[in-house]
């Protein structure tokens, strides 16, 4: 894969990262939806399964209602796997939480913008 393609790729993950992070701790549900395909998958540890934006989003909204914000990725790792997508994974805290992001699969879309098809994280106590 040519260097500037992993490049671009890796530009798209951390701008939609961070757009998903903006989105959070300013309590905007559909804007952290936006940033999932629209069949996406999230498994949140230990609290279920999530499938499409919908469902995705009704979980941050709770989350968001219930007082958590604040978030703060801890020494995120970006890996390019292609010359559409990369795997990101870190430690991760909020106000209320704690835990690790396993993997967040991030795929470039037509318009070159990067969308979550796979979250998967966990809370730890």
């Amino acid at each position: 894969m040519a260097s500037q393609q992993k490049h671009m790729v890796l530009e798209a993950v951390q701008a939609a990262s961070q757009r998903w992070k903006t989105s959070f701790n300013t309590g905007n549900s559909a804007g952290c939806a936006a940033e999932y395909e629209k069949d996406a998958s999230m498994n949140a540890q230990p609290f279920g399964v999530y499938n499409g934006r919908d469902e995705v989003q009704g979980f941050w909204q709770k989350l968001m209602d219930d007082g958590f914000r604040d978030v703060d990725y801890i020494d995120p790792k970006i890996e390019v796997i292609d010359d559409r997508s990369a795997v990101l994974s870190s430690k991760w805290k909020m106000n209320k939480a704690q835990g690790v992001i396993h993997k967040e699969l991030w795929v470039i879309q037509a318009d070159g913008s990067a969308k979550l098809r796979e979250d998967n994280f966990e809370a730890l106590a």
